[in-house]
């Protein structure tokens, strides 16, 4: 399983990994809502801030980070291929890329949203710790924070 950064040539594959689990990020439920991501995407294709794992040159991991603000912004894995360590390993990559002297965060669900289960438990594998009850795209979050090293 290796990591790498995504490319342009990527896009289309990426799109395709993310219409199919759109359902269940909030923001991204209109087509408008989509181009608008893939648009974030491509640039931070360019900032090579966006990671993701192939099989057979179809994406099946994704995960965009912003060093500026030392956050995890979007993690998905295709539904057949979880729980075999995808997300870690990107994670884990994304966390090596990042500042570890400053807090780093990302927003999930809360935990009695069935949809957090995953994401809560892989954060907190991690050492996040759960922080302030947030609203992104007027769904209610939560910011996990990986603290300062």
């Amino acid at each position: 399983m290796i990591v790498e950064y995504g490319v342009n040539e990527d896009i289309v594959s990426w799109m395709a990994l993310v219409r199919s689990v759109s359902w269940y990020f909030p923001g991204l439920e209109t087509e408008e809502k989509l181009k608008e991501y893939e648009n974030t995407v491509l640039r931070f294709m360019s900032e090579k801030r966006a990671l993701c794992i192939k099989k057979q040159n179809a994406i099946i991991g994704v995960l965009l980070y912003s060093k500026k603000h030392n956050m995890i912004c979007c993690l998905a894995v295709a539904p057949d291929y979880r729980r075999q360590g995808i997300a870690s390993a990107l994670l884990s990559k994304a966390i090596e890329n990042l500042d570890r002297t400053r807090d780093i965060t990302v927003s999930t669900f809360r935990e009695n949203d069935p949809k957090g289960n995953a994401p809560r438990a892989l954060y907190r594998s991690f050492g996040f710790i759960e922080g302030d009850l947030i609203e992104e795209f007027d769904y209610p979050n939560q910011q996990f924070i990986l603290p300062a090293i």
